[in-house]
């Protein structure tokens, strides 16, 4: 065995689904592994609608990354920020240091894409990060709030009109969730506005919500949408955003809020790895998940363009994530112990889609089942339980979601970082005195 000095270096950029379990998976390799990340959080991006929905706190979806290797003891965590990667010196600068590498995994997954229109992002946010899901909390909230105290009822029309744009499995969900927390959990909160009036509407620009699932699923989704009082408008294309409200191929909807679930994109990889990369940004890879030219190198998850069956592209979800970390891993360790290199190609096995529509529907396609309804909605609740990687975390969420199931009442309902809400008025007397 090698001496602790002489152990082979391995570096992971992102404590994602990804890095994650690369890392777990080299618990008992005789390497220095080296995670590195902006945060000091693993999140579950998975739940984040429920955070930016009331139902569940951030510290329910997040957990310290240096928690989960406190026990793993050839793991070190660096809170950093890569600014380049040295191929040819086997390197990686940060604003914190550079750290030298035997093996490089890049984990750093994606964010949200507005197709060239970034200016949109500031009035509708995506969901891939804590800030985003606390953002869309506190718009949605808020608009409530300012709803309650308009003398307009053109203005208040306007606040409690939601538009989510996007009808894949975050628009569907967020969809749900906010007409859901409108017409049963705020129902009896309010005196001057009926929150069973609000106006929730999913823009979609293709033919159907939830493209990967069977046509029949995404019927029925849609179908259970419509239950829920959510608008569907299929067909339309969003041909502006700003502050008042949403343009699209169908004419104007004022709206106070907007949210963006339309599609993502990879940022830096490609450029620090001098990759080629496709118009997503994913880095593209070889059937072993490494760079062409630097098989040292290994890209995964959200950050990589990993083709599957039928030159379908690995979806970016957590267990093919968890499946290409785990796979690098094995073959990092086969080399650490002088065995040759791995040429069996990452062979993604999928479970299946899930996507969840308010509290009593969910649609799941695994293939050889395909379920909808309530008995869907518990089994995707397991599952996202499951996934769930603290050990605190699962039972206080289980029963977070036990509580709601039982009562609609939603737990994390605070409004935060906000000015006061009305600016204290001058009377006209007063303006005469000064």
């Amino acid at each position: 065995m090698p001496s602790a000095e002489n152990r082979q270096r391995v570096v992971i950029l992102g404590a994602g689904f990804g890095g994650i379990s690369a890392a777990q998976k080299l618990a008992r390799a005789d390497v220095a592994i080296t995670v590195i990340d902006r945060r000091n959080y693993h999140l579950f991006q998975p739940l984040l609608y429920q955070v930016a929905t009331a139902d569940l706190s951030p510290a329910d979806v997040a957990w310290p990354i240096r928690s989960i290797f406190s026990r793993q003891k050839n793991v070190s965590v660096a809170l950093a920020e890569v600014q380049s990667v040295d191929l040819a010196a086997k390197s990686v600068l940060t604003d914190g240091g550079v750290f030298e590498y035997d093996h490089l995994i890049v984990a750093t997954g994606a964010h949200h894409a507005y197709f060239g229109n970034d200016d949109w992002e500031e009035h509708a946010p995506g969901l891939k990060r804590i800030v985003d899901a606390t953002e869309i909390r506190k718009r949605v909230l808020m608009a409530f709030e300012r709803a309650e105290i308009a003398k307009d009822p053109a203005q208040q029309a306007r606040e409690l009109t939601f538009v989510i744009v996007g009808g894949g499995p975050t628009g569907v969900e967020m969809a749900g969730a906010i007409s859901e927390l409108a017409r049963f959990s705020l129902a009896k909160d309010f005196r001057n506005i009926d929150p069973g009036q609000t106006r929730v509407i999913l823009i979609e620009a293709g033919q159907r919500i939830l493209t990967a699932m069977p046509e029949d699923l995404s019927h029925k989704a849609a179908r259970s949408l419509e239950r829920l009082g959510v608008e569907v408008q299929l067909n339309t294309r969003v041909e502006d955003i700003t502050a008042d409200g949403v343009r699209t191929s169908e004419g104007e909807i004022p709206a106070a809020t907007k949210i963006w679930g339309a599609g993502v994109a990879v940022r830096d990889a490609g450029a620090w790895l001098s990759a080629e990369t496709d118009q997503a940004g994913r880095v593209i890879v070889t059937p072993q998940l490494t760079l062409p030219d630097h098989p040292e190198v290994s890209v995964v998850g959200d950050a990589a363009k990993i083709t599957w069956k039928d030159n379908q592209i690995v979806p970016g979800i957590a267990p093919a994530a968890k499946q290409a970390g785990a796979y690098v891993a094995k073959r990092i360790a086969r080399e650490t112990l002088g065995q040759p290199r791995e040429k069996t190609p990452f062979a993604y096995k999928h479970a299946g889609n899930l996507a969840t529509i308010g509290r009593h529907a969910a649609v799941i396609d695994m293939g050889w089942l395909k379920l909808s309804g309530v008995l869907a909605w518990w089994i995707w609740g397991v599952a996202h339980i499951y996934f769930l990687i603290g050990v605190r975390q699962p039972i206080f969420v289980a029963l977070s979601w036990f509580w709601s199931y039982l009562t609609y009442a939603k737990g994390a309902r605070l409004i935060t970082g906000l000015r006061p809400l009305i600016r204290p008025q001058k009377s006209p007397a007063k303006d005469n005195e000064s």
